[in-house]
């Protein structure tokens, strides 16, 4: 149940219009959609700050639209993350206000929370390869309502280029930082900011990168402080909480 609804509720129960017995019925209820193949849960935004989104690798577009329309009847906007361009066009067939951002893989109905204040989230990264994960975090960060400040292309093999941006990247109440290969950019980005900075490791690199395993070892290992370090390519994952520290 919206806030909005559970006040007008208590006061339908406080002018004695409704029932004690009957509003107690009503809070009872589970705020859960059953589709058969999903338990679509639609009291995520009260309890979270956010609505449940949908992850779109491994569904099918018929189950896309399933829960997209359900999560359409009580949220705006939604986000589908991971989710390919041929998954889209069946997608965007029913739901026709649907927006694809293709280098990020994420689909958004509905129009983004606006931005309250002016405080931003700089996403970093360290190559032009890491740029799909950095957009998977932009665009999830802009869904929810915050200020996004790009600066890609920044690592450590051509090091000045960071010192060139490095008043955006101070500028910013957190910071994500993105890395391939060996990952040091964000215990350098760490070492320079007095920030919360939230470190991604990708798979991009040669062999010995072991899809993301020594970007993520590196950043763990970080001896910078102030660093908190999520999965590997987990874009969404990092802006939801820097979405979550930006609000605060």
């Amino acid at each position: 149940m919206e806030q909005a609804q559970l006040e007008a509720l208590l006061q339908q129960v406080a002018s004695g219009k409704v029932a004690p017995e009957m509003a107690s019925q009503q809070l009872k209820q589970e705020p859960i959609a059953d589709l058969g193949f999903a338990q679509v849960d639609l009291d995520r935004k009260r309890r979270n700050g956010y609505p449940e989104v949908i992850y779109g690798a491994g569904k099918t577009a018929p189950q896309i639209i399933g829960i997209a329309q359900t999560l359409q009847q009580h949220e705006q906007p939604i986000l589908i993350t991971r989710l390919s361009a041929e998954k889209f066009q069946a997608v965007q067939a029913t739901l026709l206000t649907a927006t694809y951002y293709a280098e990020a893989r994420c689909a958004v109905i509905g129009t983004p929370l606006p931005a309250t204040d002016d405080s931003y989230i700089a996403v970093v990264t360290a190559g032009t390869s890491d740029i799909p994960v950095a957009e998977e975090a932009a665009i999830t960060a802009t869904t929810f309502g915050n200020r996004v400040e790009r600066v890609y292309d920044v690592g450590v093999a051509g090091i000045q280029r960071l010192f060139n941006r490095l008043d955006v990247i101070r500028g910013a109440k957190v910071v994500i930082v993105i890395a391939g290969m060996e990952g040091a950019l964000a215990s350098v980005v760490g070492g320079l900011i007095d920030k919360p900075l939230i470190a991604v490791p990708t798979s991009i690199g040669y062999g010995t990168n072991f899809q993301g395993m020594t970007a993520l070892l590196t950043m763990l290992n970080s001896c910078a402080s102030g660093i908190t370090v999520v999965n590997v390519d987990n874009g969404f994952g990092a802006a939801y909480s820097a979405s979550m520290i930006n609000h605060l």
